[in-house]
């Protein structure tokens, strides 16, 4: 197995962990907020801690989901300009694209973990034990993982046609 083969096969393992980890943080968000609900209004008795705790998850879905996206090559993009220009202009922009979602990637990485750092000693109000940092944690991880994925479409190619990714393409009901 090449090294090549090897960071590909990491990088659908990694890709398979984002979506496991993204549909989790969904599935929490969509039992708890009706139970802050039910709560509230049908025993007349608020919980501090589902609204929050749907906020952290949210962070993680939003930003660790977010990659995998990127992985996916299904976040949205406006492909008109790129469609009217020649073939050599198109690959430059895609440069130029890449190049600023390395840039992005890297600034998350950095000041996410800055702020994970200056806010690791404050403690979110509904979760005295939970720091704030930790639910900053997604924002490094999520642009650490975009980037690996952007090394792994520059330097690998895009995912193979076996990829997980594809495994959820719609079927012919005929």
């Amino acid at each position: 197995m090449t090294v090549k083969q090897l960071y590909a096969r990491l990088m659908e393992g990694l890709y398979l962990a984002c979506i496991v980890a993204s549909g989790l943080a969904i599935v929490v968000i969509t039992l708890i907020i009706p139970f802050g609900v039910f709560m509230r209004y049908v025993m007349n008795n608020p919980q501090s801690w589902p609204e929050p705790a749907s906020v952290v998850m949210m962070v993680m879905f939003s930003f660790v989901g977010g990659a995998a996206v990127f992985r996916a090559n299904v976040h949205v993009a406006v492909e008109a300009l790129l469609n009217a220009v020649s073939a050599p202009q198109k690959r430059l922009m895609l440069i130029g694209v890449d190049l600023c979602m390395a840039a992005t990637a890297l600034f998350m990485t950095g000041y996410g973990a800055h702020l994970c750092q200056i806010t690791w000693n404050q403690s979110v109000a509904e979760f005295p034990g939970l720091p704030v940092g930790v639910v900053y944690m997604p924002i490094p991880i999520g642009g650490f993982l975009t980037l690996l994925f952007l090394i792994e479409r520059v330097w690998v190619g895009p995912p193979p046609a076996t990829s997980i990714m594809y495994s959820d393409t719609a079927s012919d009901l005929e």
